[in-house]
């Protein structure tokens, strides 16, 4: 997914690490998106680096 596709409030999936559960995106800025996940808190990921998969809101 385009990392420029990320908006606040967006529901996101990190499929590397499943456990991390159902994640929110905070803010999303260049590559560098911030994501409160239900199980691992505030994450600031670089999507460069490690894909998010954007999941329909619960």
């Amino acid at each position: 997914m385009n990392r420029a596709e990320f908006e606040p409030g967006d529901y996101v999936r990190n499929a590397r690490q499943p456990d991390w559960g159902l994640g929110q995106v905070q803010t999303a800025v260049g590559e560098k998106v911030t994501v409160m996940f239900e199980h691992a808190g505030k994450v600031v990921v670089n999507t460069l680096h490690v894909p998010l998969d954007r999941v329909d809101a619960p």
